[in-house]
């Protein structure tokens, strides 16, 4: 006898059922998976967006001069990325990206790190949308799961996409790119590279000549911009040739070739922009590896390769597949058997691409575009020629791409069964990876916290040493600092600025004979190192400021005079000799050197506002005004040229003007007390009381407000 099934209990189970069905209904939509790609790619890097300026973000972030004002856009094309640097980096769309971000944020590192992240999530959803219409002719219906289907075959590859594009977007070995603000040459050069394919298959779609044409020319201009974003963009030039004729099956011949005279043009078009910055001798070749060595380190990279994509653990910035330690110690041999490993892992990582690509299968196609994306991309930086490291995790942005294309290949030819369980894996993978993400994202919260991590990890460079070093000289710990110095000093006892630093945290411990010592070794030495080492310079300015404040100006002045000729434009040199003029010799004598500095780098901010204050001491009020506008007109942000124009208005007693261009201070620096300060002194003279009370009392709430914020970041560094 058989019992009838309690009506409520199927009432119970059904709805259970269908909502699995409900959210997999859901995420097929394509938004929901934009969406889901943006919100990760955003909640990944959070712990990344207050953190602080590090290593080259100094200078790109805050004190680069060509990021603003819009009027120096075209400049910033005439100048390599790193002014004060040895290297070629050519990156105008990077200065650009900058220049948006302070015009928007000012000086605040919140609104750069967001821009970054923003950059990121962009690439993957451009990445999502790419890989949705080059799938569909690299995997085909036979690996569909309903290959009679074609709308069926078209789901399965957007749900490939998604995935694939997921992984990429969460995954850790990218923080450098993402969480460094310096790193963001790669997203840049991912998003206009991913974009302009984009537009070139969109042109194919188009009936109308005007939409094909205007689709043509916007590829050609984000090709450009891609280019100038960084120079690993050509590699996209290649990956996208390769397959344009390798697997693109709706271009005709004709057409085939008309985009590739295009995508020569543009190139031809970036080589002439790069002959616009002044010349470089650079550092010259770093490495006399021999062919034999150099085939090692290529496996070696690879192998590190492979294993930070399959695996991301010890992340940091300074890898390196050189071991040039001595076998001696314990710790030494550890080293040599890891470098061994990787090659090792580098041989089997290459045998297994070319083991993928060879073998047939319905996959087969899919394997071998990945596995050529990823070898193609990766050569440059392969050690087959001499770069500033020979490896770098930031340096997979572009070729984890067709490691992952490569990767999927080799699943989908898995049966049916264990699809579902690579899904999960896939899942799970998507998981873990964005929590390693989420922890090496805090990584980039202070100075201090990332290179002691670094060294941490085992990324002991000289670099790091030194940067820790500034650190704690920063904080007064000066004999931290000279500990740190020794160490790097012993690691490489010709590297000049670890011996300028040292001298430094001497003098400031009191010991000024060998400080003295040291600074003389240093600038003795400089001559012969400017050629290897940038800032060399640093150790004159120094040795000329310790004959300062022995009172021996006569002394200082002669040792600047003498390093303006051996280091001609140098700022910094240039500035102190010309103060020291001033004081002995009037501004007369002092703007001679300045002018001179000013007409050949119209652009600089500084020299600007020097002159306007020698014209002024002078008594000249239209030339000083008139650099004090040059001032305003270089910075969007900038209130020194406003508050010495205020001054100028002040000591002629034209107290309105004063008023209302000091008002115009405020508005450019709302948050800065020390603007509040100078309109209340300027109300004070014109009678207005009560509006200048209100003025200091403005001073002190963003006092107060300033030693709150102060203090909830001491507590959430201490958490």
């Amino acid at each position: 006898m058989e019992l009838a099934p309690d009506s409520s209990t199927i009432a119970d189970v059904a709805p259970q059922k269908s909502r699995p069905r409900k959210a997999l209904a859901i995420l097929q939509r394509t938004w929901v998976r934009y969406a889901a790609l943006a919100l990760l790619g955003l909640a990944i890097h959070f712990p990344a967006l207050p953190g602080e300026l590090i290593w080259d973000d100094t200078f790109l972030a805050r004190d680069n001069p060509f990021i603003r004002s819009p009027v120096l856009v075209f400049e910033a094309f005439r100048h390599h990325l790193l002014l004060d640097s040895l290297s070629m980096h050519y990156r105008p769309v990077q200065n650009m990206s900058y220049m948006l971000d302070y015009f928007f944020w000012n000086t605040d590192t919140y609104g750069f790190h967001l821009s970054n992240v923003l950059w990121h999530v962009g690439s993957g959803l451009l990445l999502f949308a790419l890989l949705q219409r080059l799938l569909p002719g690299l995997i085909g219906p036979a690996l569909s799961t309903s290959p009679n289907s074609e709308n069926n075959s078209s789901k399965f590859s957007s749900l490939i996409a998604f995935f694939l594009a997921l992984i990429w977007v969460v995954h850790p070995v990218h923080s450098a790119a993402v969480d460094y603000i310096s790193g963001r040459a790669d997203s840049l050069a991912f998003f206009f590279a991913a974009g302009a394919w984009l537009l070139l298959l969109a042109a194919r779609s188009r009936s109308g000549a005007l939409a094909r044409t205007a689709c043509y020319t916007l590829a050609a201009f984000s090709l450009l911009l891609a280019l100038c974003s960084r120079e690993s963009a050509c590699m996209w030039v290649v990956v996208f040739l390769f397959h344009l004729f390798g697997f693109e099956k709706k271009f005709s011949r004709r057409a085939k070739l008309f985009v590739l005279g295009g995508c020569l043009a543009v190139v031809g078009i970036y080589a002439g922009l790069r002959q616009l910055p002044e010349r470089r001798p650079g550092p010259g070749p770093t490495n006399d590896w021999a062919a034999p060595v150099r085939a090692v380190l290529m496996l070696r990279a690879l192998g590190d390769y492979g294993r930070l994509m399959v695996f991301p653990s010890n992340l940091h910035m300074e890898r390196t597949v050189v071991n040039t330690e001595a076998t001696q110690s314990r710790f030494e041999w550890r080293r040599t058997i890891e470098s061994e490993y990787l090659t090792v892992t580098g041989l089997l990582v290459l045998a297994g691409l070319i083991a993928g690509a060879m073998r047939k299968g319905p996959g087969r196609s899919l394997r071998f575009f990945g596995g050529a994306w990823f070898v193609l991309a990766y050569l440059p930086t392969s050690n087959v020629v001499d770069l500033n490291a020979t490896v770098a995790e930031h340096w997979l942005y572009f070729p984890s791409v067709g490691f992952i294309l490569f990767v999927a290949g080799c699943l989908a030819e898995l049966p049916r069964r264990a699809l579902r369980v690579a899904a999960t894996a896939a899942c799970l993978a998507v998981v873990g990876l964005s929590a390693r993400s989420y922890v090496r994202s805090g990584d980039w919260l202070t100075n201090e916290i990332f290179y002691t991590r670094t060294l941490q990890a085992g990324g002991g460079s000289i670099r790091v040493v030194l940067n820790l070093g500034q650190v704690y000289a920063a904080k007064g710990e000066y004999h931290h600092a000279e500990m740190l110095y020794r160490r790097a000093l012993q690691l490489c006892p010709s590297y000049l600025m670890a011996r300028n630093n040292l001298a430094d945290a001497l003098y400031r411990q009191g010991k000024i004979d060998e400080a003295d010592r040291t600074f003389r070794e240093a600038s003795a030495a400089a001559p012969k190192a400017r050629k290897e080492y940038p800032r060399t310079w640093v150790a004159v300015l120094n040795v000329a400021k310790m004959r300062i404040e022995a009172n021996d100006t006569p002394g200082a002045l002669e040792i600047l005079v003498k390093a303006r000729r051996d280091y001609p434009g140098v700022w910094r040199l240039i500035s102190l000799e010309s103060e020291l003029l001033r004081k002995t010799q009037g501004p007369d004598a002092a703007l001679l050197s300045v002018e001179e500095f000013a007409r050949d780098n119209w652009w600089h901010i500084e020299a600007a506002l020097a002159i306007g204050k020698l014209y002024a001491e002078k008594n000249d009020v239209a030339k000083a005004e008139a650099a004090f506008r040059q001032v305003s007109r270089l910075d969007i942000h900038d209130v020194n040229g406003l508050n010495q124009t205020a001054l100028l208005r002040i000591n002629q007693h034209r107290f309105e003007e004063a008023c209302a261009i000091q008002r115009r201070a405020i508005a450019r620096q709302p948050d800065e007390p020390r603007q509040y300060l100078i309109l209340s002194d300027i109300l004070e003279k014109m009678g207005r009381g009560d509006e200048a009370r209100a003025a200091l009392a403005q001073v002190q709430h963003l006092q107060s407000l300033v030693k709150t914020q102060s203090s909830m970041s001491s507590d959430m560094l201490a958490n």
